[in-house]
């Protein structure tokens, strides 16, 4: 597919506001890209939505948008016209799109600043998110088990919650069902668990759809950072130095072992 300037549009939207995907997207093979870059900007999109007002009419009026969009992809008719919604809408198979209803319907949280209900709705909320954001890629590139590339985003979407606590409770919010020390410390080891779990079915996963979930190939350090040393969480100190990252991406996609 050409990189028309919509597509050209989400890689720069995608640049700017989540680096980390758009460096994994630009490690994996040119035919993946439009799929990746369009699915990562909308969920970028998505994301941000709860956040664009103080005010919840206006912030739950920008998420409904969103949820709009995606069941117009999910019902395989008109699309409206949107640079991130439109190269989508070619590139999204409709089974696919029908779960952005459940993402969107997750970022609610994000607009409130109640606690999660308990580690159920906190799981779905990870699930809903990271998890079903990782299956629409994987299964969009290639063969794949739902189950293992939803075990594998779930672990990735625990890395990318704890390091963006401290950012989520400056915004006043409540992150976390048990934030001592040992309560941290068992959210990673949950974490790392569901990423063992996937490498365990990585065979269920094809070389195609695997690409998908390279965009996770920090969270194993993350996790083990948070295991070690939880305090690194609310200092905000999670994560490792540009040249480790790239270094790390490299090699993984070099290996095709996510």
């Amino acid at each position: 597919m050409e990189f028309d300037d919509d597509l050209k549009g989400c890689a720069d939207l995608l640049h700017q506001g989540d680096p980390d995907r758009f460096m994994a997207t630009m490690a994996a093979p040119l035919a993946a890209r439009p799929l990746l870059f369009a699915l990562y900007a909308f969920n970028l999109e998505l994301s941000r939505a709860p956040w664009a007002s103080q005010e919840s009419m206006i912030a739950e009026m920008r998420v409904q948008w969103w949820r709009d969009v995606g069941a117009e992809l999910a019902s395989g008719g008109a699309v409206r016209r949107h640079y991130v919604a439109t190269p989508l809408a070619r590139l999204l198979r409709p089974d696919l799109a029908q779960h952005i209803d459940a993402m969107a319907e997750a970022r609610r949280w994000d607009i409130y600043r109640d606690p999660f209900e308990d580690e159920a709705a906190f799981e779905r909320y990870i699930d809903a998110t990271s998890g079903s954001l990782m299956w629409m890629a994987a299964a969009s590139l290639g063969e794949a088990e739902e189950a293992t590339v939803r075990a594998f985003g779930r672990g990735v979407g625990i890395a990318n919650w704890l390091r963006a606590i401290p950012e989520l409770e400056k915004q006043k919010r409540v992150p976390l069902l048990d934030g001592t020390s040992e309560g941290v410390r068992r959210l990673a080891e949950q974490g790392y668990q569901h990423i063992l779990d996937a490498t365990r079915t990585r065979a269920s996963v094809s070389k195609e759809a695997g690409v998908a979930l390279l965009a996770g190939w920090q969270a194993r350090e993350i996790l083990k950072q948070a295991i070690r040393e939880p305090e690194r969480v609310a200092a905000g100190r999670l994560g490792t130095s540009e040249f480790r990252r790239r270094v790390g991406l490299m090699g993984r996609t070099a290996l095709g072992r996510w």
